[in-house]
């Protein structure tokens, strides 16, 4: 099977802990060379989370164990990229 190489995911967390310790715990996962998180929503019980995950060979059920390991949960995938790239995403008439 070809290497997961960027994940793009939904994340639902409560308000503890912080955005930041569910970041540094994804990128400590083997195979993850590094993790950008972006706050979408916020209300009253929880925080919507947007991680967009690189690396050489990400293990998709690991991050989503270390995910739910903080109390936080995966929404929804909405990108994946497998190959020995990233092809990245191009315009179309239709966008």
């Amino acid at each position: 099977m070809a290497p997961l190489r960027q994940l793009v995911v939904d994340i639902l967390k409560p308000h503890e802990p912080a955005m930041l310790s569910i970041a540094d715990a994804v990128a400590e996962t083997d195979g993850v060379s590094g993790v950008n998180a972006i706050l979408l929503e916020m209300d009253e019980e929880v925080r919507n989370v947007k991680f967009t995950i690189e690396g050489e060979d990400i293990d998709y059920d690991t991050v989503v164990a270390v995910i739910e390991d903080t109390g936080a949960s995966v929404h929804s995938v909405d990108q994946a990229a497998y190959g020995e790239y990233i092809v990245e995403d191009k315009q179309t008439p239709q966008d």
